[in-house]
């Protein structure tokens, strides 16, 4: 057993003693290659090791059948009808369609988490349905309804708890009635619009004051019929009726307002949306003597009365903007053009001139202001030209041509032929002259 085991052993150093002998005689040519063939084997082995390791496998989400894609479809579909604007409806429920819903539940008062429950979505669907259903009655119940489409959604929601819907009709809370008529002689609730506790002790009589205060909501709603029955929005080149196309424009612009309000109250923590609607009920009160001046005195007056405002707010011009974009919304929606306007006001003097358009379309079409085209014009050139400066579009981006259509319109309108021909205000009488001199 010894003498084997000596025999194994004697064998094994031969065979290692032999290439280690002739690797030094070659130079060690040999034994590099042995080191580096068993270097380059351990590389090879861990490369295989790091492969087997690195395998991963891959989980690939089951495919959303046609059906859910359908009904996903169809609720963006819904949510675009009541004015929450989810984009192009193609079944994917994206960050667009997730802002959207979140709209929608604030403004049913759910809480906003852009995700939809199964009632919240089998309400909205129902509700999408039945109004198709309803053809030109839905029409009609969406034009006198102050929050249009959203409005309706309302109504569906009153009615299916059994809460009696009022039926609106135009405001116009500042007319004095000169003759009684008997069913007058009741007093009557104070319309939501009036401040009482702002309202001066002896009021001087308003036999005039009918357009100042007219609903724009319920304006906007019949504009918007208007529009559908012709085939969609004045264009530059179909322009026949000025005033109708900054209608069409006004009332586009206002819809951008809320949308944009709406989604930033959305991210308001700590207050439900009824809370934030009555706190922006005290910008009327508080800038009554601004809200007024923009019918009376000239926008450099306005615009430094508004500033000295903000300077005694003693709120930063960030929290400011916010705010003013949130009651702006807030204003339109409830038809309270004095938070409406008020708001758009602050945001004009922060910067955002591209709100003044707002001013000029008030001005224009006396909705909140008195009709002043001469005093509209400064306003709309602070819109259009903080456009011009490269400043992105508020309202509407999607329309090329929307700043020459307002132009032109509002030109028109005022009949300032020089600026219809697209020349600023007041360069026509600065232009050098020009003279041909005979040599």
């Amino acid at each position: 057993m010894f003498a084997k085991r000596m025999t194994m052993i004697c064998l094994a150093f031969g065979l290692t003693a032999t290439p280690i002998s002739r690797a030094a005689a070659d130079g060690g040519d040999l034994l590099g290659g042995i080191v580096g063939g068993v270097i380059g084997g351990v590389i090879v082995n861990e490369a295989n090791k790091n492969r087997q390791t690195r395998t991963r496998t891959v989980y690939r989400s089951p495919s959303v059948s046609s059906a859910v894609r359908e009904e996903r479809r169809e609720t963006q579909m819904a949510l675009n009808y009541f004015g929450f604007p989810a984009g192009t409806p193609d079944g994917v429920l994206g960050r667009n369609s997730q802002r959207a819903i979140a709209s929608y539940q604030v403004h049913m008062g759910y809480p906003s988490t852009g995700q939809l429950t199964e009632y919240e979505k089998d309400f909205l669907l129902t509700s999408y349905r039945r109004a198709l259903a309803g053809g030109p009655v839905t029409n009609q119940k969406i034009a006198a309804n102050p929050m249009g489409p959203k409005g309706l959604l309302s109504t569906y929601r009153n009615e299916l708890a059994g809460v009696a819907t009022p039926q609106y009709q135009p405001v116009t809370p500042n007319v004095m009635v000169v003759a009684p008529q008997p069913e007058a002689a009741t007093p009557q609730p104070a319309a939501p619009l009036v401040n009482e506790a702002a309202a001066p002790d002896s009021a001087l009589p308003n036999f005039m004051g009918g357009d100042a205060q007219a609903s724009l909501a319920s304006h906007c709603n019949t504009v918007s019929l208007l529009t559908n029955s012709n085939g969609g929005f004045t264009t530059l080149a179909s322009m026949n009726d000025a005033g109708f196309a900054l209608n069409e424009q006004f009332c586009l612009a206002r819809t951008y307002a809320i949308a944009k309000g709406e989604e930033l109250a959305g991210n308001v923590q700590g207050f439900t949306p009824q809370q934030i609607a009555a706190q922006c009920e005290g910008f009327g009160p508080a800038m009554k003597d601004q809200v007024a001046a923009l019918s009376l005195k000239s926008q450099d007056e306005v615009l430094k009365d508004v500033g000295g405002f903000v300077l005694q707010s003693g709120v930063s011009p960030a929290q400011l903007s916010g705010t003013a974009k949130i009651c702006l919304s807030v204003g339109y929606r409830t038809d309270n053009l004095d938070v409406a306007i008020g708001s758009a006001l602050l945001l004009a003097v922060l910067g955002e001139g591209a709100y003044g358009e707002l001013m000029g379309h008030h001005l224009t079409q006396g909705f909140g202001a008195s009709k002043r085209p001469d005093l509209a014009m400064a306003w709309y050139e602070m819109g259009l030209d903080t456009l011009a400066s490269g400043s992105p579009a508020v309202f509407a981006p999607g329309q090329p041509e929307r700043s020459d259509l307002i132009r032109k319109a509002a030109f028109t309108l005022t009949g300032n032929t020089a600026l219809d021909a697209g020349i600023a205000p007041g360069t026509e009488a600065k232009t050098l002259p020009v003279f041909s001199v005979n040599q």
